[in-house]
């Protein structure tokens, strides 16, 4: 089955070819949907066959699927599906003299971020991480605004100052490995305990790569490119790029965490990630209170997680398969709620929350799915956010950082309560001087996949086998003993 891992790979650009080569043709607007579905069923695969024991190699042991990988492959692919498909009312227009070249961008940005989880070598996952930014940064500006365009060079700026960083850390990494006997860059060699890395190099490498996919992944204080980023790029691109490409830089931090483990202990990478998500939740708790822009609302509550997931991080193995859990169910509603936020865009035709008003009376098809994601988003039960949070939470207490989930929850309870303010505000009232209900189900689009999105993370953190067998071989890969 080594096959399979090349498909998320030659098969998004494929799909990207032929959307160059449709540029006249209106089939090539479901370009990003196939892409999509691509990586999602070769995500499937690997994870059934992970769960029966299997760890596939290929490219000379280039290309690896453990269980975690498995997983990432997989939310990648389910995450990407929701943002396109869901997205096909909102993203580039067929009319957009560079809708081909969009989609072409698109599933590119899906082949980067698959290659990102199945390199073996930390090196070619950084290279990964690096076509990322040179994607999204087209589609970031694609509407060619003087808002979005300059969204897209301080993308780009801090981006590569972020992925510079990080390069440096893993040549440091590698120097680690230099003095032994086998100088390497593979990660599941160096996370073998017996190797002798050096400790010095190790500490300083670690925390420079660390830092620099902490640009990546919106962990403040290198947060600041992210509001403006998700809120000028297209719907589906702040989907993608909120729900799963904040994730894989937090994967990428994963795999140097299991690293400098083992060589250093998990007291100072403990350290770096607790404070990040800490200033994470303060920035976006700070925010959120005055926030104009629903679609910047949505960025910053992308900040908001994303720190309380490097909290999870920080905590280690005991909170690791709540991370995990969260990665999930937050890339589909974090998706779910840009698709919807680009539909509310289009028939209202601003981006002002204020502007905004009645839209349960007046536009019920867009107004109550907003509503349900916003309720998954705070962490209402039975969506998968909230235990995924309860069990960062408790994890977090019983390994004595009591104090840092207190503030975390204490920065959350600010965030609800702004998030609770802006959705009311939208929402809920009598339409604005009397204005009739007047229904535009052309703007809706498929609904399919916004029910679909709900309907997992509604269901996802009850399903005990396979997604929680899968969830702990995940977490033992980083721990090195699988």
């Amino acid at each position: 089955m080594s096959f399979v891992l090349w498909i998320p790979l030659v098969g998004p650009l494929a799909f990207a070819g032929l959307s160059l080569l449709l540029r006249g043709s209106a089939h090539r607007r479901f370009v990003g949907v196939a892409a999509s579905s691509a990586v999602l069923v070769s995500g499937l695969l690997l994870v059934s066959a992970v769960l029966d024991g299997a760890v596939l190699e290929s490219g000379g042991g280039m290309l690896r699927a453990d269980a975690l990988s498995a997983y990432m492959l997989s939310v990648v692919g389910a995450v990407g599906l929701i943002s396109t498909w869901g997205g096909l009312s909102s993203a580039a227009s067929s009319r957009t003299r560079d809708a081909a070249g969009y989609e072409a961008l698109i599933a590119l940005f899906l082949a980067a971020m698959s290659l990102a989880v199945l390199a073996d070598s930390i090196g070619l996952m950084w290279a990964a991480v690096e076509a990322t930014t040179i994607a999204t940064a087209f589609l970031v500006g694609h509407h060619r605004t003087r808002r979005s365009l300059e969204a897209a060079w301080k993308y780009v700026i801090l981006g590569s100052v972020g992925v510079a960083i990080a390069l440096l850390g893993i040549v440091l990494i590698y120097a680690a490995s230099v003095g032994t006997d086998t100088p390497t860059l593979s990660w599941v060699l160096l996370s073998q305990a017996d190797l002798g890395l050096d400790p010095a190099l190790i500490t300083a490498g670690g925390a420079l790569a660390v830092l620099g996919f902490a640009t990546k992944s919106g962990l403040a204080p290198m947060h600041s490119w992210l509001p403006d980023a998700h809120s000028q790029a297209p719907a589906p691109v702040s989907g993608l790029m909120s729900g799963v490409l904040l994730s894989v830089a937090l994967y990428a931090i994963l795999r140097v965490q299991s690293i400098t483990n083992l060589v250093i202990g998990p007291e100072f990478l403990r350290a770096m990630l607790s404070i990040g998500g800490l200033l994470s939740l303060l920035v976006a708790a700070s925010l959120l209170i005055c926030q104009r822009d629903y679609k910047r609302m949505l960025a910053y509550s992308s900040i908001e997680h994303m720190g309380l997931m490097a909290i999870g991080v920080a905590i280690g193995p005991a909170a690791l398969p709540s991370v995990l859990l969260y990665i999930l169910g937050h890339g589909l509603i974090k998706a779910t709620l840009f698709v919807i936020s680009g539909r509310i865009l289009k028939v209202e035709g601003t981006p002002v929350i204020s502007d905004v008003r009645a839209l349960l009376v007046r536009r019920p098809g867009l107004a109550v799915p907003w509503l349900i994601a916003m309720a998954a988003i705070v962490g209402f039960p039975p969506f998968s956010i909230f235990f995924s949070e309860v069990g960062i939470i408790m994890a977090g207490w019983s390994v004595g950082l009591g104090g840092v989930v207190g503030a975390a929850l204490v920065l959350l309870l600010v965030i609800f309560a702004a998030f609770t303010r802006l959705t009311v505000q939208m929402t809920i009232g009598a339409p604005p001087d009397g204005a009739a209900f007047t229904p535009d189900y052309s703007a809706h689009g498929p609904r399919l996949p916004i029910i679909l999105a709900l309907a997992t993370t509604a269901t996802i953190a009850f399903v005990a086998e396979p997604v929680g067998i899968l969830l702990l071989q995940a977490t033992a890969v980083l721990g090195g003993t699988k």
